[in-house]
């Protein structure tokens, strides 16, 4: 597969194998569930460099993406904080889904779980999903269709979870995100948003 060849086997077969993993990290018993994760995040990204041997990833490391990583990072936890109060309100179920959703990490220390989400699963997950799957899309049917695309499926893959909140905010990061890629064609500040957030949101100031 070259650089710009858009190649609906690959991109259909990388679809089916994030829909495999999603669903072994949710329902396959075995390890913790931030291992499972970080696993499958990890296998994605693998996979996805070398489907295209050579392929250069966007990806440019300086300040301006560090501090627009960070900021970005914080925009996104603030909406979240909204949203989880905006939808405690409005739907009974919210705050047990929300809950669930923190509990499938237990008995996983948070010493485990940062590192993880900061240095693994959060860049692995960009690779894959922005830097592979949305970069193919857009290049393919243009910016905005790839972007709704690639957000789609992000969100299409948390089904296996059977947790409406948790399906919703994977739309919403993967879309927040999404847009970030579309904006600055950039991976960086991509994955130091996702590094950050993640690992935050789960490991030092969870939301539930």
């Amino acid at each position: 597969m070259k650089q710009n060849e858009f190649n609906p086997k690959i991109i259909i077969g990388a679809i089916f194998l994030a829909n495999i993993l999603w669903f072994a990290t949710f329902y396959l018993e075995f390890s913790t569930f931030w291992i499972k994760i970080t696993l499958s995040a990890s296998i994605l990204a693998a996979l996805s460099l070398l489907a295209v041997p050579g392929r250069k990833v966007r990806f440019k490391m300086d300040l301006g993406s560090v501090i627009m990583g960070l900021f970005s990072a914080m925009a996104l936890y603030l909406i979240f904080w909204a949203g989880k109060e905006i939808a405690s309100l409005l739907f009974p179920f919210a705050e047990q889904q929300i809950s669930s959703i923190y509990g499938k990490g237990e008995g996983t220390s948070v010493m485990i779980i940062f590192p993880l989400l900061f240095l693994v699963t959060g860049p692995c997950e960009e690779i894959f999903w922005r830097g592979f799957l949305q970069e193919k899309l857009m290049a393919r049917y243009g910016a905005p269709a790839g972007w709704f695309l690639g957000s789609l499926v992000y969100a299409g893959v948390h089904i296996w979870s059977f947790n409406f909140m948790l399906i919703g905010a994977a739309a919403v990061a993967g879309a927040f995100w999404g847009a970030m890629y579309w904006r600055y064609r950039n991976l960086a500040p991509v994955i130091v948003s996702h590094s950050i957030w993640s690992s935050f949101i789960f490991a030092v100031a969870p939301l539930a």
